[in-house]
């Protein structure tokens, strides 16, 4: 495993983390407790340090913090990063609204705290919160919060998860340097953070931590016209309609101008997220152990070559799927 600086915070990241979302057994099914046991803990035995997980993911929290604590005293340190949701239950976070009605100092803390219990940890390393509007900079006492909580020694660091495909919206809190951390969506079909939110998280060292790698499966090369999932499973609503024809076609045209089978495809995605020098980790969802295996041998030190990048650069596809 090789590791990348988290911004300016001091922390070295493990370039694959470990995206808790999946093993909630909510929004994704399928998974089982068991088995997401076994992941995390394969995915720490092989040099993950940056786990992810929120408030909202339903049980991952109290898997992720079972975890870490029985792994006490084992060496190595491994980071927790959760999310804070907003107060008035919106996603994502439309312009206009006033950051008394989405982070409170006195809803961050609840949420710190119920999240606390939840795990059985005594800190989170990152505290994000679930949704970001640049409305809200220099407004509310959020900042006065988070300044407390690390002061208090309940989280090391502060960061936001940026709204979907809304990568601009947090430029104005990078340049702030209120914030350590930004999650945000970067994919080979959404490259816009690439465009003026890297630069400026590399210029004002913000550490960068990259969701949706896989484009939540449309990148794996498996969705085809007619996949279906379980009742229940939130991808249902993502690739609803037609969006699975329209992946597949979009995914046939990639591999045919890279040359590769589409069981390639999930390898070069991450290689291709990777390539970005600003960021510090991608955080791919894993529910099992072969899941942890696939995708912690991406971090071996092979970079795609420049005619690679020039192939995957002309397959931008902006769409927005959470809609």
């Amino acid at each position: 495993m090789r590791y990348r600086p988290l911004g300016r915070s001091g922390l070295q990241v493990s370039e694959i983390g470990y995206g808790a979302w999946g093993i909630g057994e909510s929004a994704w099914i399928g998974a089982t407790e068991e088995e997401s046991l076994r992941a995390l803990h394969r995915a720490l035995d092989l040099g993950v340090n940056l786990v992810d997980t929120a408030r909202g993911y339903g049980e991952s929290e109290r898997i992720v913090g079972r975890v870490v604590r029985e792994r006490a005293g084992r060496g190595g340190e491994v980071l927790v990063a959760t999310k804070v949701p907003p107060r008035n239950g919106v996603w994502p976070a439309p312009a206009g609204l006033d950051p008394a009605e989405t982070f409170p100092g006195s809803h961050i803390r609840e949420s710190l705290q119920t999240s606390l219990r939840a795990s059985g940890l005594d800190h989170f390393d990152v505290l994000q919160f679930h949704v970001w509007s640049d409305d809200w900079v220099g407004r509310g006492d959020w900042l006065e919060t988070v300044a407390d909580l690390k002061q208090e020694g309940l989280i090391r660091l502060f960061g936001v998860s940026i709204n979907d495909h809304e990568p601009d919206n947090a430029l104005a809190l990078v340049r702030s340097g209120a914030v350590d951390s930004v999650q945000v969506i970067y994919n080979v079909f959404d490259q816009s953070p690439a465009d003026a939110l890297f630069p400026a998280c590399q210029e004002h060292g913000v550490g960068v931590i990259v969701r949706v790698a896989l484009d939540e499966g449309g990148l794996t090369g498996r969705i085809t016209a007619g996949t279906t999932f379980p009742e229940g499973d939130f991808r249902n609503r993502y690739f609803k309609d037609d969006r699975p024809a329209q992946v597949e076609a979009h995914v046939d045209a990639l591999t045919a101008d890279l040359g590769i089978e589409a069981a390639e495809l999930p390898e070069t995605a991450l290689r291709f997220v990777l390539s970005a020098p600003a960021v510090s980790t991608v955080i791919p969802g894993m529910r099992s152990v072969r899941n942890v295996e696939r995708n912690v041998a991406v971090s071996d030190g092979a970079a795609l070559g420049a005619d690679r990048l020039a192939v995957l650069a002309k397959h931008r596809w902006q769409r927005n799927f959470y809609q």
